[in-house]
């Protein structure tokens, strides 16, 4: 069978939650069981950026912070989704972290494949984009062969210089 996920959504009130070291609280928002993963030093910059996003533009919550589920069974094993929603140009760019208890069993590759399927219902968006860093080999293995097309790099002031790779979302 096949690894897939599904993404649950991770509201500014479980943000919050997970914040404050509450995670009985953030697993009663979101209904599913998180991991103390969610908690670690390695993930709770990005609630915190997370929730600063939505706070200045509040229609980011509907793209961002979501917690990889594992199907069928069920299993919290990561957090994916974009950086925020479309822009302009029709552009998003694509997140996602496995929890390290579920790495190297095929989870990264099945968020990105929710992701660019997620892209593809939504209209607005013409291209998906992910940047990672140069050095981060297991990224760069998990998009090999979703056909995306080095377009470039850029600086990033937390990850340093990124390489830039874009695609076209899943046709729906």
């Amino acid at each position: 069978m096949p690894i897939a996920v599904r993404f649950v959504p991770l509201p500014p009130r479980a943000l919050e939650a997970l914040l404050a070291d509450d995670l009985e609280t953030a697993r009663t928002i979101t209904g599913v069981r998180l991991t103390d993963w969610f908690l670690s030093d390695e993930i709770t910059w990005l609630w915190r950026m997370r929730l600063d996003q939505i706070a200045g533009d509040p229609r980011a919550a509907d793209w961002i912070a979501r917690a990889a589920v594992s199907v069928p069974d069920e299993v919290v094993v990561g957090a994916g989704g974009f950086h925020g929603p479309p822009d302009e140009a029709g552009m998003v760019e694509i997140g996602y972290s496995t929890d390290p208890a579920h790495r190297r069993r095929g989870y990264a590759r099945a968020m990105v494949t929710e992701l660019l399927r997620w892209a593809a219902t939504e209209p607005s968006v013409r291209t998906v984009r992910a940047t990672i860093s140069p050095d981060n080999k297991p990224s760069l293995a998990t998009i090999a062969g979703f056909g995306f097309a080095h377009v470039g790099e850029q600086w990033d002031d937390v990850d340093g210089t990124e390489l830039i790779y874009e695609r076209p979302p899943l046709q729906a």
